[in-house]
């Protein structure tokens, strides 16, 4: 963690809607004028889309059917833990962006399925920002979440998850729902053992549950709306965090414990703003006395 150059972490699964929360923050950052460098999770996957092709087969060859851009070993954590570290020493680092279409390989000039160069931070920057699967993860030999000033957690409820990957997966990319499936399976062990840990370790938890029927994600047919689902948003820390003045501005909300409120779906946003807009502006002020 650094005062001087802060570090913000949003981490979630493939799915669970890191970037919807990912504009939320876009926005703060641009009514508060705050300079942030954004980084995205895919950046740091250790293999390009032939690459990740050929060792899935080679590792299912092996006997190994938990292999998945979830494991850790598919991704090159210590470089992202070192930009966590970098910046926070120093304000510099160096990212990548992973090009996933044709759309965004005219843009960045390099082919879908490859990485552009490393390319490094430019200066006079407030904040890190990332965004992506291994935000907060802490294994025997990697703290990317020591690293972190304030860490996200976006979690809906795993019914709800598949549902939206399902239907992104579908929509975006041309899957089929067989083919998502398996991929989803092939994810489980690492979901368990890699994904879910970086929950005890977040300041604040988002979790979206669907308030209709979601017992079989494989046939819905469509994704529950927010007006369709409520928010359990859970604090590690409590201290410090005006539940009376929450309740009174999100209307319909209630404490369901002494360190987490239940929202409706459509007020994420601005529980957000809310709670994040204070938060952020301090790391800021903080650093800007260090």
């Amino acid at each position: 963690m650094s005062r001087k150059h802060p570090v913000i972490s949003v981490t979630g699964s493939s799915g669970a809607g890191t970037t919807t929360i990912k504009h939320t923050f876009d926005q703060i950052f641009r009514r508060e004028k705050i300079s942030a460098v954004t980084i995205e999770g895919d950046a740091f996957h250790r293999f390009n889309r032939a690459d990740m092709k050929a060792e899935l087969q080679k590792r299912l060859d092996e006997g190994d059917a938990t292999f998945s851009h979830f494991s850790v070993e598919a991704n090159v954590l210590d470089e992202l833990e070192n930009v966590f570290r970098t910046y926070g020493e120093t304000g510099g680092g160096k990212t990548r962006h992973y090009v996933h279409d044709d759309e965004e390989a005219e843009r960045y000039g390099v082919p879908p399925g490859h990485f552009t160069d490393w390319r490094e931070f430019s200066p006079g920057s407030d904040v890190l920002f990332y965004e992506g699967l291994h935000g907060a993860v802490k294994t025997d030999t990697i703290d990317i979440a020591g690293h972190a000033d304030l860490k996200i957690g976006v979690v809906p409820v795993i019914n709800l998850e598949w549902i939206q990957k399902i239907h992104r997966d579908k929509a975006t990319r041309g899957y089929t729902t067989e083919a998502v499936t398996d991929v989803i399976l092939r994810r489980m062990h690492a979901y368990v053992h890699t994904i879910c840990p970086q929950f005890i370790q977040t300041d604040i938890n988002f979790q979206r549950v669907p308030v209709v029927d979601t017992s079989d994600p494989f046939i819905a047919r469509w994704i529950p709306t927010p007006d369709e689902s409520l928010v359990v948003i859970r604090f590690a820390n409590p201290r410090g965090i005006d539940f009376s003045y929450l309740v009174s501005m999100l209307h319909d909300s209630w404490m369901t414990r002494a360190n987490s409120i239940v929202i409706p779906g459509p007020k994420l946003d601005l529980a957000m703003q809310l709670i994040l807009t204070p938060m952020i502006l301090r790391l800021v002020e903080q650093s800007k006395k260090a």
